[in-house]
């Protein structure tokens, strides 16, 4: 958690004398000359030979290394850094000025990407860090003068960093029991357990709280350090507040009130939480009284709320208060660019915003009570770390760019929107090739998020810049009726039994394609992870005579298999936005509309990718695809990774992984 923000694809090729999946048959051959293999941890099914020429047309867009920030050293102006250097996976690093060498602080065969430092001396981090894509994510210290790595957590459950308590001392955490990914029929209870963790004495962790789901995290302390509040997750429209005493682990929910003073029959989401410098008021970030989640400040004392945000027409993303508690730093999320704003705590009033860099913001952290750290990506840079001093107004660029290409000329992202079925206007995003250099209506791929409570932002397009620059296609990302950042009515158009809205408005995105002079409706393609897997199999079986062919990453085939057989701690969450497979009719309309069941209506090739530890979308889902259009001939590539889960995060398999999309999408896109 560390970071409070939320929740990407990336050992090295092998050459010749592999054992090469071909066709479903395991065949030990030599590797041809010119042609790159997939490595021992890669399963490649079906898919074509890549040649050493594709792979060094694509390398230049096969290494971009964003920078996030997580963390300031408490008592000198460094910051620590997640992001890859010299190895297959993004580490922690250490930056002691800005433009300075980036020190390595990890080196594991899995990725790092949460952090924090100690918050008296910063003497130690603590990190998290799971094996192989499990998630089954454990807690870690790193002594910065020995290097010395002690694990704190228990390996057989799940566990969630938290803040530490302002004395310094403590540090909140969450766990909870683990499946191991697979079969159905598992856990039927699920259960949190919040502990408070001396990371210098784990054997002392003490147990407070024992609650009932799967859904509870976000926890902050209040100024004395006898009480923590936080959230408890029913849903993306359904949030509860809670307060835990540190010492009792007494518990009362402080929001939504009940009586005259709430909504009854009318879920709202709460989150962010956090305490005031007095304690006397917490703030945090609510749809409760509109569409969007606006920054709210209430009294603990008469419960009486104060809005602070109101005058802004878009969602808080993320609310970080100062150590001193004077100042406010939020993210709004506006139309799909997250925007800093800055508030005064104690008056609630909007401050200044010294003049940003062009870009998103993400990764807010406080040095002192004058000085923001924060990330930002664009269209024409993958992610670097700044600050702004707000005594000043100077902004400091801390990280610098190492990228093999120059992406200054990469092509600027803008918003599109189209009427679906409904007449209900659906947006997305668009990135244009050179019209100079590609002439004539270009090919299309239909990039799909993934949650489905997510949302494609505008921001770096990573490696889809070479199929933009490079092959001449145009990318689309829609926002679907689901997405987050479009208000609470928008994001529940297409739950439980209008599942299938979401794919009719992909239907109404094509036929808008087919208006367009530069874009060629002939020649589409669909794609997406996770649940953005599930769409793109879904487009797939609907508008098969419409499309050129499809990739599915880690997505849903079979919403009952997956439902059964996600991570305990997850079904329920899932079961909210899909529906309860437990109830009849729900499982009928389930098994009525999953791409496996209506297989046999999908008849262009497709790509499935695949990790094998994904505990939340199963290797099962993948197998039992490919498996039936196996039999009906349909053609289909396969990609499979022993060592990832939810999408591949080592970079030898992800630059795999695309060289295999790029030869898919020549094949069957571009000729």
């Amino acid at each position: 958690m560390f970071t409070r923000q939320t929740p990407p694809f990336l050992r090295n090729m092998i050459a010749a004398g592999v054992l090469v999946l071909a066709c479903g048959s395991l065949q030990a051959q030599q590797a041809p000359a010119g042609i790159v293999q997939p490595n021992e941890h890669l399963t490649a099914d079906g898919i074509p030979p890549i040649s050493e020429d594709l792979a060094q047309r694509v390398a230049r867009y096969n290494d971009f290394r964003p920078r996030k920030l997580l963390d300031w050293h408490p008592t000198r102006r460094e910051i620590l850094v997640s992001t890859r250097t010299s190895g297959p996976t993004v580490q922690l690093h250490v930056l002691r000025k800005p433009g300075g060498a980036l020190e390595q602080l990890t080196d594991f065969p899995d990725p790092v990407r949460a952090a924090r430092y100690e918050p008296r001396k910063g003497r130690y981090i603590v990190f998290l860090k799971d094996e192989g894509g499990s998630e089954a994510s454990q807690l870690f210290r790193l002594d910065l003068d020995s290097r010395k790595v002690t694990m704190l957590t228990d390996p057989a459950e799940k566990h969630e960093g938290g803040e530490w308590n302002h004395a310094g001392t403590l540090m909140v955490m969450t766990s909870t029991q683990l499946d191991k990914t697979a079969g159905p029929g598992r856990r039927k209870e699920v259960t949190t357990d919040v502990s408070l963790l001396d990371p210098l004495k784990p054997e002392n962790r003490r147990k407070i709280a024992s609650l009932p789901g799967g859904g509870w995290g976000d926890f902050t302390w209040s100024p004395d350090d006898k009480t923590l509040v936080g959230i408890n997750y029913v849903s993306a429209n359904e949030t509860s507040i809670w307060l835990i005493d540190t010492r009792s682990g007494e518990r009362r929910q402080l929001l939504p009130q009940s009586g005259n003073q709430d909504k009854p029959g009318e879920p709202a989401f709460y989150g962010n939480p956090n305490f005031t410098k007095d304690g006397r008021a917490i703030v945090y970030a609510s749809d409760r009284d509109g569409e969007f989640r606006q920054l709210v400040k209430m009294d603990l004392a008469t419960m009486r709320v104060t809005p602070l945000s109101s005058r802004i027409p878009w969602s808080v993303e993320n609310v970080e208060p100062t150590r001193q508690g004077s100042r406010l730093a939020t993210i709004i999320n506006n139309d799909g660019l997250n925007e800093l704003h800055l508030f005064d705590t104690a008056s609630g009033k909007e401050l200044p915003v010294p003049k940003m860099p062009v870009g998103g913001v993400h990764q807010i952290r406080w040095f002192g009570k004058d000085e923001l750290g924060f990330s930002l990506d664009s269209a024409k840079s993958p992610g670097e770390c700044y600050s702004v001093n707000l005594k000043t107004g100077k902004v400091e660029q801390w990280t610098t760019p190492a990228a093999a290409i120059d992406t200054g000329n990469f092509p600027d992202t803008s918003i599109i929107r189209w009427k679906s079925f409904d007449g209900r206007a659906i947006s997305g995003l668009v990135t244009r090739p050179d019209a100079s250099r590609f002439k004539g209506p270009r090919p299309v791929i239909i990039l799909i998020h993934g949650g489905p409570e997510g949302q494609a932002q505008l921001g770096f397009i990573g490696r889809y810049n070479y199929l933009v620059n490079e092959l001449g296609i145009t990318l689309i990302q829609p926002n679907v009726r689901g997405s987050t950042g479009y208000g609470k009515t928008f994001l529940k158009l297409d739950n439980g039994f209008k599942r299938e809205d979401s794919v009719k408005d992909i239907g109404s995105l094509l036929d808008w394609i087919g208006t367009q002079p530069d874009l060629d409706g002939k020649k589409i393609a669909v794609m997406g992870g996770s649940y953005g897997g599930y769409m793109s199999l879904a487009v797939s079986t609907h508008y098969a005579d419409r499309i050129a062919g499809s990739v599915d990453v880690v997505g849903i085939s079979n919403f009952i298999s997956f439902l059964e057989r996600t991570e305990s701690y997850r079904r329920d969450l899932r079961r909210v936005e899909y529906g309860d497979e437990r109830d009849p009719e729900m499982r009928a309309f389930l098994e009525r509309i999953s791409p496996l069941n209506n297989a046999e209506k999908i008849t262009k090739p497709l790509l499935v990718v695949q990790g094998k530890n994904d505990p939340r979308v199963p290797l099962f889902e993948a197998e039992q695809i490919v498996t039936r259009l196996k039999k009906s001939n349909t053609p289909v590539w396969y990609l499979m990774a022993d060592n990832e889960g939810h999408g591949f995060a080592r970079k030898p398999n992800a630059d795999y992984y695309f060289y295999s999309v790029v030869k898919f999408m020549e094949e069957y896109l571009l000729k």
